[in-house]
């Protein structure tokens, strides 16, 4: 008996190979062969993301839109929209639209679903990718209004955000939504004590809002970036004494790129990850991130 088991497991593990190598047509290879993308696998469905015009948000905004769902990004700068949306357009993107949205401010939120709505029908994915870090030093020193700033957009906006798009979900039956955490939130990083504070109020916030609203088939998920080659970590970029500094405790040597951060989203995105609910992905080429 164990011999069969053990044979069908073999040909059922084949069969399956079998299937990824002839649907390997059907896939496109980003560049530098960093990862592979699925044409189909979110068709029909609409995104929105947030702070979605550079860096992490940019390339999660495309990715999905590769993926064939229907994107719309926001930035708090109309000029930002307007170049987001060309280029992702002269990709031949065309289901992409842009708005202004400060998430701080509930009327950008609103407009920002209602827009999407009117847009594309309704919503299905939701990635709360804004942050802030106005203060860098000791956490000693952060002064109150950087602490209130902080707090007020990645955390509190967070959660309206995500709140405020639950009914949009519920209409279409479930959905997902992916916020973006970071590293930080395992193991603060020097001179970004109350960042790294917000971003283990993320983690939690994902655990939590999975727990209340998973059963109606909504998923909860989000990711943890590590130090990543954008504009918003060039603080631990630039100084060379510092990026090594920071690397030493990087496993694969290197910073990471905003495709690989975006590569995950779409996974949680889409149906491959269907059973998957309150988990945080860490894509920090293997910095410690267990508290």
């Amino acid at each position: 008996m164990l011999c069969n088991f053990a044979t069908k497991f073999l040909v059922n593990a084949c069969t399956r190979s079998i299937v990824r190598i002839n649907s390997a047509a059907t896939m496109t290879s980003l560049p530098n062969n960093m990862s592979t993308v699925y044409p189909d696998r979110l068709k029909g469905k609409v995104a929105v993301v947030t702070a979605s015009t550079d860096g992490i948000g940019f390339a999660i905004a495309k990715r999905l839109a590769l993926e064939g769902a229907s994107v719309v990004v926001s930035s708090r700068k109309q000029t930002n929209v307007d170049r987001a949306v060309k280029e992702l357009k002269d990709l031949k993107l065309e289901n992409v639209r842009g708005t202004v949205c400060h998430v701080g401010k509930e009327d950008d939120r609103t407009n920002l679903l209602k827009l999407t709505k009117e847009e594309f029908g309704g919503i299905d994915i939701l990635v709360s990718n804004a942050a802030v870090n106005p203060y860098f030093g000791p956490v000693l020193d952060t002064p109150e209004e950087a602490w209130d700033k902080i707090f007020d957009i990645n955390v509190k906006s967070t959660f309206f955000l995500a709140k405020e798009t639950v009914p949009y979900l519920q209409e279409r039956g479930g959905g997902s939504i992916v916020l973006v955490a970071s590293i930080a939130g395992f193991l603060p990083i020097n001179f970004l004590g109350a960042y790294s504070i917000s971003k283990t109020a993320i983690l939690g916030l994902t655990k939590a809002l999975s727990h209340t609203i998973s059963g109606e088939g909504i998923r909860v998920n989000g990711i943890a970036p590590g130090i990543i080659e954008t504009k918003f970590s060039s603080a631990l970029t630039e100084n060379e004494d510092v990026l090594q500094k920071n690397l030493s405790s990087v496993s694969m040597g290197r910073v990471g790129k905003p495709e690989e951060c975006a590569g995950a989203v779409a996974f949680l995105c889409s149906e491959d990850a269907s059973y998957i609910t309150g988990e945080n992905i860490v894509i920090a080429g293997g910095q410690p991130s267990r508290m």
